[in-house]
């Protein structure tokens, strides 16, 4: 993960300053988008900084060496919900959402509502075990 925490590591010191330099060029007056690029600085530094110190806690991956075979990153990969319906409820719950501040803002507390159930179901969908809905 060492590449992957440079590439994100480097973000903070590309956005950062294109951040100063985008608040100059616009005379200050427009601060949403100085505050957009020095946020997507600091989620770039964040998602660095995670890749770096799990890089360190896992060691190196078959993908971090140049002498590696196909063979070495065969196997289990992660646990994943091939089944799981609640990445389309909540799919949903954002699409209303979107549709809420379009349309009518009291549309936007039932996508809420959605979602938190959708969240809630997604969390806690194997506490009542495989194949249990």
């Amino acid at each position: 993960m060492k590449i992957e925490s440079r590439i994100f590591g480097l973000g903070v010191f590309f956005f950062v300053p294109v951040a100063f330099i985008y608040g100059y060029l616009t005379n200050w007056t427009e601060w949403v988008g100085a505050l957009a690029i020095l946020l997507v600085g600091g989620l770039a530094g964040m998602i660095g900084a995670y890749l770096g110190f799990t890089g360190r806690r896992v060691g190196m991956r078959p993908e971090d060496r140049n002498d590696a075979e196909i063979h070495e990153g065969a196997g289990e990969q992660g646990h994943f919900s091939p089944w799981s319906w609640w990445p389309l409820v909540l799919g949903i719950a954002c699409a209303t959402g979107f549709l809420g501040m379009a349309v009518g803002f009291w549309i936007v507390f039932i996508a809420g509502g959605l979602a938190v159930v959708a969240l809630v179901g997604w969390v806690y969908e194997y506490s009542r075990g495989d194949h249990a809905h």
